[in-house]
């Protein structure tokens, strides 16, 4: 991960410090004891941060100061403050395997859980994934808890499937609750509707959230047509009511928020090489990278298009590995961190339903993040004040 290596001395520390950028970069540092705790930090400037904790010991000051304890400075170069964080992340992770999490002071995305390992699936809020490979499905991440309740919540009222939390052992002598007398829920509690209607309604959520929305407009659309056809204009106008009242829930969705294990998108950020950008790749919320994209391409592939050097650059990426739940619970955090931000460096593609990423938008990307201009977030991106 940290690609150079300086032997350090105080009685040389002017070489040293030359030798090192002033740019943007993550760093360790290692004493002469292999057992003591290395020192692990990203900066801006590097060489500005060595000569503050490596430079000589000043008068009456309480600034952290090394010089007598390191030995030995590893480094890399990075190119944007994502660059840095992942890289710190993967460090840190790798120096300090039981704290890393607080030294990161990660705070896990929010995500819709869709139960479907239940015997009669509900939907739920949560930060925190089971066991990868299982039937329940996520989708996210979401910006807080609160813009996940809310898109839950608003969204289930379309719908008759359970908002109870408990494990469901029907009986018809049970009373119901206050969903079933308003005809919002289908009540299998005491068995108002056959398991396989519940389970039609269930695959209805799914393909809601599956399609962020776009199921059910269709749905809807569809039978507003219809009602209109055969002249019924007052059903047509409470299907056009409803309507109405889920495009708000619909169009103000981020772009990032998705089913999970079909999360799949390109990022760019700028690179430390010159000429060059930085490919992050995101798969199920698994990052990857980076990978160095040159913007001229070398003698052999001048005769490549853009297009067809940036699917090479894609085809680089080492074969995606499968990951513990909490490593992907992180890789999330990080990426919900820079994708929420009110200004952020870089920029990111997502795949569409058949998995293909934008590849004519992906190149005009590249050409923005390597002039260094500011892409205008879109009005569903950008963060909600709650």
């Amino acid at each position: 991960m940290l690609t150079e290596r300086l032997e350090f001395a105080p009685e040389r520390d002017a070489e040293v410090f030359a030798a090192v950028p002033a740019a943007p970069a993550v760093f360790l540092l290692r004493g002469a004891d292999a057992q003591a705790e290395p020192y692990v930090s990203k900066t801006a400037n590097l060489r500005r941060r060595l000569q503050r904790l490596l430079g000589p010991v000043e008068e009456r000051t309480k600034k952290l100061n090394l010089r007598d304890r390191v030995r030995v400075i590893e480094y890399a170069p990075t190119g944007s403050d994502f660059e840095s964080g992942f890289l710190l992340y993967g460090v840190l992770r790798a120096a300090f395997p039981k704290t890393y999490s607080d030294r990161m002071r990660f705070r896990f995305a929010p995500l819709v859980k869709l139960h479907l390992e239940n015997e009669y699936p509900r939907a739920s809020i949560t930060t925190r994934l089971g066991r990868l490979g299982g039937r329940s499905l996520y989708y996210g991440p979401f910006l807080s808890r609160v813009a996940a309740e809310k898109f839950m919540n608003d969204s289930l009222d379309f719908f008759k499937m359970r908002r109870c939390v408990d494990d469901l052992h029907p009986d018809p002598k049970f009373p119901g609750c206050i969903y079933s007398e308003m005809k919002m829920c289908l009540a299998p509690c005491f068995k108002s509707c056959t398991d396989e209607e519940y389970a039609i309604e269930v695959n209805r959520v799914q393909a809601y959230f599956d399609s962020a929305g776009d199921s059910l407009t269709r749905e809807l659309s569809a039978e507003r047509e219809a009602a209109s056809a055969r002249l019924a204009f007052e059903d047509a106008a409470a299907i056009h009511v409803r309507v109405e009242k889920l495009k708000p829930i619909v169009s103000q969705l981020p772009e990032i928020v998705q089913r999970l294990d079909r999360l799949s998108a390109l990022m760019i950020q700028p690179s430390s090489v010159a000429g060059s950008v930085a490919f992050f790749r995101v798969e199920c919320g698994r990052i990857s990278g980076p990978v160095t994209f040159s913007i001229q391409p070398t003698e052999h592939a001048k005769s490549q298009s853009m297009e067809a050097r940036v699917q090479e650059a894609l085809g680089s990426f080492p074969l995606a590995k499968t990951k513990a739940a909490l490593e992907t619970m992180e890789h999330l955090a990080l990426l919900k961190r820079w994708y929420y931000r009110g200004s952020r460096t870089g920029e990111v593609f997502f795949a569409d339903g058949k998995g293909e990423l934008p590849m004519r938008r992906i190149v005009r990307g590249i050409s923005r993040v390597f002039r260094g201009e500011k892409q205008e977030l879109e009005a569903s991106n950008r963060p909600e004040k709650l």
